[in-house]
């Protein structure tokens, strides 16, 4: 099995929810995507990239359910899955399929539910954040009050600069998101912070049980890629399936 430095919740799930998030380190690639990326969407050598895939798949069950992610707010189900897929979030209720979301700074989310029966990975950028993505994901689930979340590597409080305009429409839909936007030092323009933001959102669906939320990748360059901090970079990958029971 490949030896890869990968990142392992730490979070109360159920013994048969599995997850783990990649870092930049112990691929193939070159330049700016030095070495792990995963996205195959960025400029990269996309035979290196299948490569990388390759090593992160020796610790996953399956090839996971790479989506084509758009910003938005569809929710896949594992049953509707194809390789062709437009989305931002995946659901799963069986056994060893792996829900995966890719970023460079965008906050991943992974949930899976009490009992150990179904999982999900949602892509949450401020733009799918403010539009639903996590009440979408969330909304798959039978029960919100027993839905876990994990908040995974994304970009961090004091470096996410933001204008006016993404306050403004965070603020409209809740007036607690204020509190989640900080001024900067640089006129009309804003440090916000995805992991509140998440954590209140979240909340507000009725998901009590979150963790995670204590990384930025764009102050941690030895381990993340940054969008925010490189332009082109390369992906990380949040993954999370269920084994048997």
């Amino acid at each position: 099995m490949a030896d890869l430095p990968l990142i392992h919740p730490q979070w109360p799930a159920p013994n048969n929810v599995k997850a783990l998030v990649s870092t930049r380190l112990g691929g193939a690639s070159k330049g700016p995507f030095e070495s792990l990326n995963l996205g195959t969407h960025v400029g990269d050598d996309l035979q290196t990239v299948n490569l990388n895939r390759q090593k992160l798949e020796q610790h996953l069950p399956q090839a996971p359910m790479w989506l084509n992610q758009v910003h938005g707010i569809d929710v896949i189900r594992g049953s509707d899955y194809s390789r062709v897929c437009d989305g931002d979030a995946s659901m799963s209720q069986s056994v060893n399929q792996v829900c995966a979301v890719m970023t460079a700074d965008c906050l991943p989310v992974l949930f899976c539910d009490e009992h150990g029966t179904q999982v999900a990975a949602a892509h949450a950028g401020w733009r799918g954040l403010v539009d639903g993505v996590l009440e979408a994901t969330v909304a798959t689930f039978e029960q919100p009050s027993q839905v876990i979340a994990w908040l995974g590597p994304a970009i961090g409080p004091d470096a996410f600069e933001v204008g006016d305009d993404v306050r403004d429409v965070f603020c409209a839909q809740h007036d607690q998101a204020a509190a989640h936007f900080k001024p900067s030092v640089n006129p009309n323009k804003w440090l916000a912070d995805l992991y509140g933001l998440a954590r209140m959102r979240l909340s507000l669906a009725g998901v009590s049980q979150v963790y995670g939320g204590d990384f930025c990748t764009y102050h941690d360059a030895k381990r993340f890629f940054s969008y925010r901090r490189d332009g082109q970079t390369g992906r990380m990958a949040a993954c999370i399936w269920l084994t048997e029971s």
